[in-house]
């Protein structure tokens, strides 16, 4: 089996697992983490919101994370190899984060959310930048939120932005130009609904340090697999584009024959 054929399977399951509909569950999970979150504070969410809508920013107009170029000349194996040691590397870095703010308490737990926001935004640029895409281009942060959505989102809303993934290259030249067009509303409560109850679990004395580098392992583990998956997605697409556009130009080779 060569690798295409073994990260195809992957990918194919992938996407089944990601269309399958809501198990009960699921939807017992939804429920209960809407219920915990009804219990939070509202200086948690205020805190979240705020540092959610300024990722947003940072991500479409700031010069924070695009300063990684993308690289040439290597397969798409290598790439993956590459990736994968990128990701661990974060997961760590995000593991003793999660260790050290949670050893802190409350006040330094709300800290972990910008913090870990940021070393997640750093891994998708870097991500990209490895798949060999120019995250200078407006288009590339998007579909990186979008990775950030698809990883962080309910059930049903994670298969409304997979749809909208799909033909990303196809599609990209429809997408809005201005920031007030993108719902970062719902970006950031799918995000904040998303956070279970062992990332809550870090705000209390004594666990929280152990929980809190669980935690960030965990999620900064689902988001980088959810990346690779999402630009395995786009590589086979394009595949798919340049063998249909090969074989219409050997059609009508044959035809002026």
């Amino acid at each position: 089996m060569t690798y295409e054929q073994k990260i195809t399977n992957e990918l194919e399951f992938w996407k089944f697992k990601t269309l399958q509909k809501p198990s009960l569950f699921n939807k017992v999970t939804d429920n209960v983490q809407k219920k915990i979150n009804s219990y939070i504070p509202d200086k948690v969410h205020s805190a979240i919101t705020v540092a959610i809508k300024q990722m947003v920013k940072a991500v479409l107009f700031g010069s924070t994370f695009t300063t990684t170029k993308p690289v040439e000349d290597l397969t798409f194996m290598h790439r993956e190899a590459l990736i994968k040691q990128k990701i661990d590397n974060y997961k760590k870095t995000g593991a003793a984060e999660g260790g050290i703010t949670g050893a802190g308490g409350f006040l330094m737990s709300l800290a972990d959310f910008p913090i870990l926001l940021g070393i997640k935004m750093k891994m998708l640029f870097d991500i990209a930048a490895t798949y060999g895409y120019d995250v200078k281009d407006y288009r590339e942060r998007l579909f990186i939120l979008h990775i950030f959505q698809l990883a962080f989102s309910s059930k049903k809303e994670s298969q409304n932005v997979f749809a909208k993934m799909q033909n990303w290259d196809n599609l990209a030249h429809k997408l809005p130009t201005n920031i007030d067009e993108f719902d970062w509303l719902t970006f950031q409560q799918q995000y904040r609904d998303y956070i279970d109850l062992a990332k809550l679990a870090q705000m209390l004395p004594f666990v929280g340090a152990a929980v809190g580098a669980v935690a960030n392992y965990k999620l900064i583990d689902r988001l980088g697999k959810t990346a690779m998956m999402s630009y395995r997605m786009r590589y086979f697409s394009m595949q798919s584009v340049v063998i249909a556009e090969k074989q219409v130009k050997d059609l009508r080779l044959e035809t002026n024959e």
